[in-house]
């Protein structure tokens, strides 16, 4: 049976965290420009390249501090994917363009975004892969800190997935599975999450908050999450076995 390899990466619009200091010290590097910045971003793309389809969680949508780069786009190019999208959540004016993004080997059939609940600032970037009840859906988001809001957008999302049969959520979710937020959410949908690994901070994971879920009807080959440190987040991948629709697109 044909497979997908998935990843899910808060690139973290490219600054390389290594240590607990750097949020002080790089700081300034979330309005700015930073000539490190696309070295690091360079070596992103060279760790997504084995993959078919990304989330991508704090990527700059174009901003001064990118050089008016946008990054899904960058990521997209380096790695050789044809098909790129990016959903802006939050401006800071012309220096800053807080996005998710999405790059994929297959071309989606529709794809849609949509903000959360909350304040202005978080979203979801939906894409659909094949046709009918054999279509895979595919959620990228990033989820709020608190866990109030955080709550109601785990509800928002469950009910865009009402229905739908073969659903992959992935990105930064900002709470570990034990969470009472995501426990209802899980049991909602019926969506799992078939391993546990650490995935912040980057250089001493202590939390699981970076996410691939799944729905019971798509086998999971395996999951982990990734010793690569190139942003305060781990990047987290799954290799699924896909329905037929979705595996003649990528043939």
């Amino acid at each position: 049976m044909p497979t997908l390899r998935l990843a899910s990466f808060n690139v973290q619009t490219g600054i390389h965290t290594r240590r607990f200091e750097d949020y002080l010290l790089k700081s300034w590097q979330h309005l700015w420009p930073c000539e490190h910045r696309f070295a690091n971003l360079a070596r992103i793309a060279d760790f997504l390249r084995p993959f078919d389809i990304v989330g991508l969680q704090e990527v700059d949508g174009g901003g001064a501090r990118s050089q008016y780069v946008v990054q899904a786009e960058y990521l997209a190019r380096q790695a050789e994917f044809p098909f790129w999208y990016n959903q802006v959540n939050r401006r800071f004016g012309r220096l800053a363009l807080h996005s998710n993004g999405l790059l994929s080997r297959i071309p989606p059939g529709s794809v849609y975004t949509t903000s959360l609940p909350g304040l202005p600032g978080r979203g979801a970037l939906l894409a659909r892969f094949g046709e009918g009840e054999s279509a895979l859906h595919v959620a990228v988001v990033h989820l709020a800190l608190g866990a109030r809001t955080r709550s109601r957008q785990l509800d928002f999302i469950a009910e865009r997935l009402q229905g739908l049969r073969h659903v992959v959520v992935m990105g930064d979710l900002n709470c570990d599975p034990r969470s009472r937020s995501l426990r209802r959410f899980l049991g909602r949908t019926g969506l799992r999450s078939p391993e546990s690994a650490p995935t912040f901070p980057s250089w001493r994971p202590q939390r699981q908050i970076d996410h691939i879920l799944v729905s019971p009807t798509l086998e999971v080959n395996w999951m982990q999450a990734f010793d690569f440190v190139c942003s305060d987040h781990l990047p987290v991948g799954a290799e699924i076995f896909i329905p037929e629709t979705v595996s003649a697109l990528a043939a």
